[in-house]
């Protein structure tokens, strides 16, 4: 009898076989072969970006203990969602998560649409988010390509086109290997495969289910990709920021602007992001109409954070003030520091918080 050998499997067929074992247990997620609730694909998908999935676990269950359909978080005010999201950085998603489930409710009778153009029309959500949902929720064989399938189609087809440059590329690469059927699983398999086995540093190329389709494991050089271009330096911004306590212990908290970084959370008052040098004298002449330039104050540690595109540098001063002087100052509340937490206060605004009181209990 005549030994034959089995054909391989499919490149789409190899990733399922493996998810159909490996498949990682996600708050948000269905076994295998079974379709997610859109409303769940879509909130985890908005709080993934930029955020790793052990951090997103715990808040989207809070946001389901919260709002556990579109419709009742369409009914929240924005408040109660950026208090809730606090802490998840990047909060314009916040914003458009209230505002994309006022239109599911409104446009669409609470129900996500299934279209990609449809889906593309809701506020937050990008082709990405659009391709997620279209697949995970729906199974249409959308191509989904996050950060962990960019690095696998990289290595599987050894792009030597730096990052972000051959996102077309690596989408054309992911359309073409998209299976017609399970497609949302498909999705979801590389996904895990990326966070488990072909990780940035020391990938696990011995259980990799599709590493004899990989050409970088056939040249050995599988940490080459993907290829990133180089960093650009970023800018640093340094500013201070007032602590104005009064004589009952509350702290004058002001609210953001709905547009732009940090849009809609509370903050304590601060002088003007720049690159240049202020000082503390300047600082309390820009706040001349509520203080006086000769108060007393106490300067604190400084406070470093990073956002996306530079580092920030804050010196808090801590002012002892009377309220009444704050009386015209539009779009602020007086606050107890042990109430900061009912308040959408960002981690920044926490790390103030800390600095200010370091000789007490931390707020974290």
């Amino acid at each position: 009898m005549i030994n034959q050998k089995q054909p391989q499997l499919s490149f789409s067929d190899q990733v399922l076989s493996w998810y159909d074992i490996h498949a990682r247990t996600l708050p948000w997620r269905s076994t295998p072969g079974v379709r997610a609730e859109p409303y769940h694909v879509w909130l985890s998908e908005i709080m993934l970006q930029q955020t790793t999935v052990a951090t997103v676990g715990p808040y989207f269950e809070k946001f389901l203990d919260a709002w556990p359909t579109v419709g009742h978080m369409a009914a929240a005010p924005l408040d109660g969602i950026l208090t809730a999201w606090a802490g998840l950085g990047y909060y314009a998603r916040a914003r458009n998560l209230h505002k994309c489930a006022i239109a599911v409710q409104e446009n669409f009778a609470g129900i996500f649409p299934r279209s990609r153009a449809e889906l593309l029309g809701l506020p937050g959500i990008g082709p990405y988010t659009a391709a997620a949902i279209s697949s995970i929720a729906f199974d249409i064989p959308e191509a989904v390509v996050d950060g962990n399938i960019e690095r696998i189609l990289a290595r599987v087809y050894r792009i030597e086109e730096p990052l972000p440059g051959a996102k077309k590329v690596l989408t054309q690469k992911a359309d073409k290997l998209t299976p017609a059927r399970r497609a949302g699983d498909y999705a979801q398999a590389l996904m895990d495969i990326g966070a488990m086995i072909c990780t940035p540093r020391r990938p696990k190329c011995d259980v990799c289910p599709i590493s004899s389709f990989c050409a970088s494991y056939g040249k050995l050089d599988i940490e080459q990709f993907p290829v990133k271009a180089p960093k650009k330096v970023k800018p640093t911004r340094r500013a201070f920021i007032l602590w104005f306590e009064s004589e009952d212990g509350n702290v004058l908290l002001r609210r953001r602007g709905e547009k732009g970084l940090l849009g809609g959370m509370m903050e304590f008052p601060s002088t003007h992001w720049q690159t240049e040098e202020v000082t503390a004298d300047a600082a309390l002449a820009r706040f001349s109409d509520y203080v006086s330039p000769k108060s007393s104050f106490f300067e604190k540690d400084l406070v470093r954070h990073t956002f996306t595109h530079f580092h920030l540098h804050l010196r808090p001063l801590r002012l002892p003030v009377s309220k009444e002087m704050f009386a015209t100052m539009p779009d602020t509340i007086w606050v107890k520091p042990e109430e900061f937490s009912n308040y959408a206060l960002p981690t920044l605004m926490i790390k103030v918080a800390n600095s200010v009181q370091q000789d007490q209990k931390t707020l974290l």
